[in-house]
C-alpha cells in the first residue's frame, strides 16, 4: 500500500458515550489511520486533543491491549497511582486485563496528539474507573452496563462520601 494520505483519513468526533459523558469529550477527535489504511486486526488513530479537552473517560479494556504515543505537544497521562506529564516522543503501553484506569487531559494552551495502537478483539469489555458504567462489544455491536451488570438507563444518583444513601 502506498503512503497513507492523511487528509482522506476518516475523521471521528465525540465519543461513543452516553450522555452526560459524550459531551465531557469536547474537544477531542481522531484521525481514524487503521480504517485508511484497511487494516482489520488492530486499530491505529491519531488522536487530537485541544486545550482542555479528555482523551476518554478512564478507562480500562478485558481483552485489548493499547500502545500509545505522544507526536505532538504535552498531555497528562492520569492513572490509579497518579499523573504523569507526557511530552512528544513519551510512550505509555496498557496490557489488556491490566484494571488500572487511564485517560489523557490536555492542560496545556496548545493542541495535543498522540498516536494511540491497539488491537480489535471480536468480544471487549471497558470499564471506566470515575463512574459506574462498563462498555460491553459483541459482534461489532454495543451495550452499557452499570458494574453490577444491570442494563445502563442513566446516571445512578449517589449520595456523597460519610452519607447513607
Amino acid at each position: 500500500m502506498p503512503k497513507l494520505d492523511l487528509d482522506r483519513a476518516p475523521v471521528k468526533t465525540g465519543s461513543i458515550y452516553p450522555e452526560p459523558y459524550a459531551a465531557m469529550m469536547k474537544g477531542r477527535s481522531s484521525l481514524r489511520l487503521g480504517d485508511l489504511g484497511g487494516l482489520t486486526q488492530f486499530g491505529a488513530n491519531l488522536v487530537i486533543l485541544e486545550p482542555g479537552a479528555l482523551s476518554s473517560l478512564r478507562h480500562w479494556h478485558r481483552a485489548e491491549d493499547e500502545f500509545v504515543m505522544v507526536t505532538q505537544g504535552e498531555c497528562v497521562l492520569v492513572q490509579d497511582a497518579g499523573e504523569t506529564v507526557m511530552r512528544a516522543g513519551d510512550c505509555a503501553a496498557f496490557p489488556a486485563g491490566s484494571p488500572d484506569g487511564h485517560h489523557f487531559i490536555n492542560r496545556s494552551g496548545a493542541e495535543a496528539r498522540f498516536l494511540v495502537v491497539g488491537t480489535k478483539a471480536a468480544s471487549e469489555t471497558a470499564t471506566y474507573s470515575d463512574v459506574d458504567l462498563v462498555l460491553h462489544i459483541e459482534g461489532g455491536k454495543t451495550r452499557y452496563t452499570y458494574k453490577d451488570g444491570s442494563d445502563w438507563t442513566g446516571p445512578r444518583e449517589t449520595a456523597p462520601k460519610g452519607e447513607d444513601a
